[in-house]
């Protein structure tokens, strides 16, 4: 009886599993860690969209383009990274197909992509969560207004007394004036009976004449309408820069996997990364 010499040379199969669940963890975990050290230094630097703070309400708009800018730049090195670990360590099929092997390993930088995205997502909530334990008490309806803090500098200057008791606690007018100051914004403006029992307000708690009380309210809604204006820009910038860096970050992800997969398997770059 003969047996082949094919017999006795171990055959390795193909692994079931078309995903390798550890090199899209460890890719998705190195993106999000990056990712976080670079917004990091990026807000120690002011480069930051949005700020409740009234300095940063009249930045340029460079700076917040900058800012936007940079976010980008961020997202597409930190998922450019991830997405090549993802690729360079995955365990690669056994076949000669080279279009499947890119293939699988571009799949497998986009799931590291995706896992960031969450694992991001989560970071920014927990975060958020911690701010608000950390805040003040809830306050009553009554006592809250959508305009704190982005027109509080506003409302500090509108109900800065004249002749006023030391501790005496606005919250209520405050939060009822920032209400009526938002309306500013709105496509028809601040209706007129607002703007009158606003000024009405104003007089009763600054101790300021009717005129005086006039001139601050129509000051104090012209500001209004500005930093809102500004604050809106900013948020369309953020919105912007942060669909632009998760959208090129997918595709950036993508292309580096496969660049990771080439180094692991000792094959030649791509031409359009050789011409680079």
């Amino acid at each position: 009886m003969t047996v082949s010499m094919d017999a006795l040379v171990p055959t390795r199969e193909v692994p079931a599993r078309y995903a390798n669940w550890t090199p899209i963890i460890l890719g998705a975990l190195i993106a999000t860690a990056l990712s976080t050290i670079l917004l990091a230094f990026g807000a120690s630097i002011g480069l930051g969209v949005s700020s409740a703070a009234p300095t940063w309400r009249d930045a340029s708009a460079a700076l917040a383009i900058l800012s936007g800018l940079y976010l980008i730049i961020q997202g597409a090195l930190s998922f450019g990274v991830g997405g090549y670990i993802a690729g360079r360590t995955r365990l690669a099929p056994i076949t000669t197909d080279v279009a499947e092997t890119e293939h699988r390993d571009g799949l497998h930088g986009l799931a590291a992509w995706a896992l960031a995205v969450v694992l991001g997502t989560l970071v920014a909530g927990l975060v958020g969560s911690i701010s608000l334990t950390r805040s003040n008490a809830p306050l009553p309806a009554t006592q809250t207004s959508a305009a704190e803090p982005l027109l509080s500098y506003e409302l500090d200057r509108l109900f800065r007394p004249a002749r006023r008791a030391a501790n005496l606690d606005l919250a209520p007018e405050r939060a009822e004036a920032g209400r009526i100051l938002l309306t500013a914004s709105s496509h028809s403006g601040m209706a007129n009976d607002d703007r009158s029992y606003l000024g009405q307000m104003v007089a009763t708690t600054t101790g300021l004449t009717a005129p005086e009380a006039e001139k601050r309210t129509d000051t104090a809604i012209a500001n209004a309408r500005v930093a809102i204006a500004r604050s809106r820009r900013s948020t369309v910038i953020l919105a912007f820069s942060v669909a632009t860096a998760l959208l090129l970050g997918a595709v950036i992800a993508w292309a580096a996997a496969t660049v990771g997969g080439r180094h692991r398997d000792g094959s030649p770059m791509p031409r359009w990364l050789a011409r680079a």
